[in-house]
């Protein structure tokens, strides 16, 4: 069996760490670390609302995805040189999106819109549930600051949300695979789970293999765990 990355067992995460208030420009902002893999989340306030909700007094959450050209091995152009976003992008800011918008009583925020960054600076595999568990760290922080600002009296935050990946690498269930495990998975999946237990969203697929209702319930449990040390971490973070 290949050692895994950190001399970690199959069902440890690697190290991770979040900085809050890693922007000094932004409304709010979280520094966050899975092992190699970094992103810099910030929270920018936009005092409008997407034109479906305008006059319904209600917010928006949304977020936005990106890789820095050299985040990985070789370079890769922007995707703005290029005048397209790729659909694996899409994909990924709109997953981020929808899991912070479920932390929220978007009623709360009044009719602005709170947009997360989440930019790549450096990749080995998790960046989408790094992002949403930084994203959130940045959210929090961009809600403190509206309060402290009067422009919100209550905080719409109704529970954290966290992401952590899984998957089955040469037979064996894995936590928070790295981009050599990933590549290699026959079976890959990303949970994303909020503070009181719930889930809200699981993305599971077999790459290479099926995989029995067994190791899917296994896989649920690992990342379960795992989602539950990432929510300490926010806490942690936070206070």
């Amino acid at each position: 069996m290949t050692p895994r990355s950190f001399q970690r067992s199959p069902h440890q995460m690697r190290p991770v760490k979040l900085t809050p208030g890693a922007s000094r420009h932004a409304e709010g902002s979280c520094l966050v670390e899975f092992g190699h893999t970094k992103l810099l989340c910030t929270a920018s306030l936009e005092e409008f609302v997407p034109p479906f909700l305008r006059n319904t007094g209600s917010g928006w959450v949304t977020a936005e995805y990106g890789m820095l050209p050299r985040a990985t091995n070789s370079r890769n152009p922007r995707e703005a040189a290029k005048g397209k976003q790729s659909g694996r992008t899409q994909e990924i800011q709109r997953l981020i999106g929808r899991s912070l918008r479920s932390t929220l009583d978007l009623a709360l925020l009044g009719e602005r819109q709170l947009v997360i960054d989440c930019d790549v600076l450096e990749a080995d595999g998790g960046t989408r549930t790094a992002a949403i568990t930084g994203g959130f760290v940045a959210l929090h922080g961009a809600v403190l600051t509206l309060m402290r600002r009067g422009l919100i009296q209550k905080n719409p935050i109704q529970s954290p949300v966290a992401a952590v990946s899984c998957g089955i690498v040469a037979g064996e269930v894995r936590l928070d695979l790295d981009y050599e495990e990933d590549s290699a998975a026959e079976v890959d999946a990303n949970i994303v789970l909020t503070g009181s237990g719930s889930l809200v969203e699981v993305q599971m697929s077999g790459e290479e293999a099926t995989f029995s209702e067994t190791q899917l319930q296994e896989l649920l449990a690992v990342a379960l765990a795992g989602g539950r040390q990432l929510l300490a971490l926010q806490k942690e973070a936070l206070t």
